[in-house]
């Protein structure tokens, strides 16, 4: 959330952002709002020490005209509490709509076009033959369902099946592992329903109430990603800094009502209501908060090149990064079958954008003054897509996938896929 003081002192900045976001924000009505509660809360006060210069003055034995007075009073200022409550609620809710700025490293664009490539790792696999793209593979595979997927649940949901499942279920495991056995992270298993402030404090609320699926008797939302049950972890907190940098790597299926263009990605396992992610989440001070954001998108990097995929990272431009971030990585994975690049991770650093919404602080020092923090998140990795480009970088003409060498022990050692 924006600090509303900074908003007062300083618009401009803010217009600013959100224009290089191509986003609106409601930075003129805030202002308005905020002037009309600021001369209610000056009125309110100077009836209420007028009350009491009254009362003062009235003590004993008031006489009807000083207490036609104070009643008069009374309910002056008990009406402008009233309508001060309500302004003070509309600039709260007025505050979440205003995007978060971008960094000023952060190009300027308005789509993907101005995306900037920061670094690509590995060359695109050749083949003898011409490659598949993964839903043939997996239909040839038999680890692909979707027919049946469709008669339980709808479109873009996915069964997979046998080795395919297995293979899924390893590239989990094997991404945990790595987080926190090499990396540092400590694993959490959180909840998969969270409660509207948790979706509120990561800015997924309202900016993004299309897309979350909604248990309405409950008040409920199914988690879009762990990064929103993980980061609320510490709300309403405040936390020592010794405890800094707080690391925390997590596993859950992410639910996602709005799920690609339409027309997008229709077949495959690549857009879906229902997926698997592994998801890094980091709490951090915020002198070291661009830094962090270098070290999880190397993270998020390490796996892919230990998987041997071809890979690139892009910066992301001012219209293309999202709402909350203040400045995003995506990591892309090449899809040989498919022709095109898989967006498997997106690394972020939101300033002190989330904190504030969910009240996340830590104290410098003993005695000294709350600060928020800033928070990070970024996948590591988006297991279907991660699975989509394996299959189609390491098919053979024969139809079967090689599996990649870090995975053979959680597959029982099993090397090769076959039809």
């Amino acid at each position: 959330m924006i600090p509303l003081a900074e908003l007062r002192d300083h618009p401009e900045r803010f217009r600013e952002g959100a224009r290089r976001k191509r986003e609106e924000a409601p930075v003129d009505e805030i202002l308005e709002v905020d002037a009309g509660a600021r001369r209610l809360r000056s009125e309110v006060e100077a009836a209420q020490a007028e009350r009491r210069r009254a009362s003062a003055a009235s003590r004993g034995a008031p006489s009807p005209e000083q207490r036609e007075r104070l009643n008069s009073l009374r309910a002056r200022i008990q009406e402008g509490e009233a309508r001060l409550a309500e302004l003070e609620a509309r600039l709260q809710e007025l505050l979440l709509y205003v995007p978060n700025p971008p960094h000023e490293s952060v190009p300027d664009g308005d789509d993907e076009r101005s995306n900037v490539t920061v670094r690509t790792w590995g060359e695109p696999p050749r083949f003898g033959f011409e490659p598949l793209p993964h839903h043939e593979l997996g239909d040839r595979l038999g680890i692909f369902d979707f027919e049946r997927a469709a008669k339980i649940s709808g479109a873009r949901f996915a069964v997979l099946r046998g080795e395919g499942a297995r293979l899924q279920r390893a590239l989990i495991s094997w991404m945990l592992d790595v987080a926190t056995r090499e990396h540092g992270y400590t694993e959490v298993l959180p909840p998969y329903l969270v409660r509207p402030e948790c979706m509120v404090g990561t800015a997924n609320l309202p900016d993004k109430e299309g897309m979350a699926y909604q248990l309405r008797d409950d008040d409920l939302y199914l988690v879009p990603t762990a990064e929103v049950p993980v980061t609320n972890l510490y709300r309403e907190e405040i936390l020592d800094a010794a405890r800094l940098p707080i690391c925390h790597v997590a596993y859950t299926a992410c639910f996602r009502r709005e799920a690609g263009a339409a027309g997008k990605d229709t077949r495959g396992y690549v857009r879906l209501h229902q997926f698997d992610k592994v998801e890094m989440v980091r709490f951090v001070v915020p002198e070291s908060s661009l830094d962090e954001l270098e070290t999880l998108t190397g993270h998020a990097e390490h796996l892919l090149r230990r998987l041997g995929l071809h890979h690139r990272v892009l910066l992301m431009c001012s219209g293309d990064m999202g709402f909350a971030q203040w400045k995003k990585y995506d990591v892309e994975v090449w899809a040989p079958g498919m022709r095109r690049w898989l967006e498997v991770s997106s690394c972020s650093a939101f300033g002190d954008f989330q904190a504030r919404r969910a009240n996340i602080r830590y104290r410098p020092a003993p005695g000294e003054r709350p600060r928020f923090l800033h928070t990070l998140n970024g996948s590591g990795l988006a297991v279907p897509r991660v699975l989509d480009a394996i299959l189609e970088a390491r098919q053979r003409e024969d139809g079967s996938v090689d599996v990649p060498e870090p995975l053979r022990p959680y597959m029982g050692g099993l090397e090769r896929i076959t039809p």
